[in-house]
């Protein structure tokens, strides 16, 4: 788990309300059923316009994987890197055809790429070089454009959620100005007007852009190891001497 977008939420709002408690706002005055409708409501709304069902039913999952630890970091492309040695080493002293094992072996195991497994297969069945560039080159942009729509859904919501605060405040002052006949409740409802506004722009630039900032980050360190699996998997068939393809990977690691 990545413990700092945890921490960076907590610490985030923890420093607002800490802030408000020094000038010793009161708490409960923060809460407004009403703002929280038309802010979360109206961003929600906005947001599923610009996207489709589908996209809005994966945001658990985009949740969970900004959560989550990103893929990719130094210390796993140093052990990817030693597997993929391993496995040039293997293939440049008994074949090609001799990596059929390991896809059904160490391959096989979760923790590795799907896309080295994949690569390994098409070595092993023969697929020319130019194909298999291709074809890692189609997946890669293919999951740079899945990946994309999530960090999308998030910007959306951080570009929509203080739009919707404004709209809120607005409608509060509203009603606020049509209701005048009560000049001791008018304080009260000025402010909580203005709730709408807060919540807009704190869920924006303290959840929503972080959150896609995270995933973007997250997709960037998972699409340079996919670049690196590719340009393994063409070194590896072409007979490429396991040392020189080590210094050529670790390239990565400094990227």
């Amino acid at each position: 788990m990545e413990l700092a977008t945890i921490l960076g939420i907590i610490l985030g709002f923890g420093g607002l309300a800490t802030g408000f408690a020094i000038e010793k706002g009161n708490f409960a005055a923060l809460l407004g059923i009403s703002p929280m409708f038309i802010v979360f409501g109206g961003t929600l709304g906005a947001v599923m316009t610009q996207y489709t069902l589908k996209d809005i039913l994966h945001l658990p999952a985009f949740l969970k994987e900004a959560i989550l630890k990103p893929k990719g970091g130094s210390s796993e492309l140093k052990n990817l890197i030693e597997v993929i040695v391993a496995l040039a080493e293997k293939a440049r002293r008994e074949g090609i055809l001799s990596l059929e094992m390991d896809i059904t072996g160490q391959l096989s195991d979760a923790k590795y790429d799907p896309m080295l497994k994949k690569g390994v297969r098409l070595m092993v069945d023969g697929t020319e070089p130019e194909l298999i560039k291709d074809m890692m080159e189609n997946e890669i942009y293919i999951y740079e454009h899945q990946k994309k729509t999530a960090v999308g859904v998030f910007e959306a919501a951080g570009g929509f959620s203080p739009t919707m605060g404004i709209i809120g405040t607005v409608m509060g002052l509203i009603q606020v100005l049509g209701n005048m006949s009560n000049p001791d409740d008018l304080a009260k409802s000025v402010a909580l007007a203005f709730i709408a506004t807060l919540y807009g722009v704190s869920f924006a630039n303290l959840v929503y852009l972080p959150l896609a900032g995270k995933l973007k980050g997250k997709m960037q360190k998972e699409i340079l190891q996919k670049e690196l699996l590719q340009a393994a998997i063409l070194s590896i068939q072409s007979g490429e001497n396991p040392r020189i393809l080590r210094e050529k990977l670790e390239v990565f690691i400094h990227e």
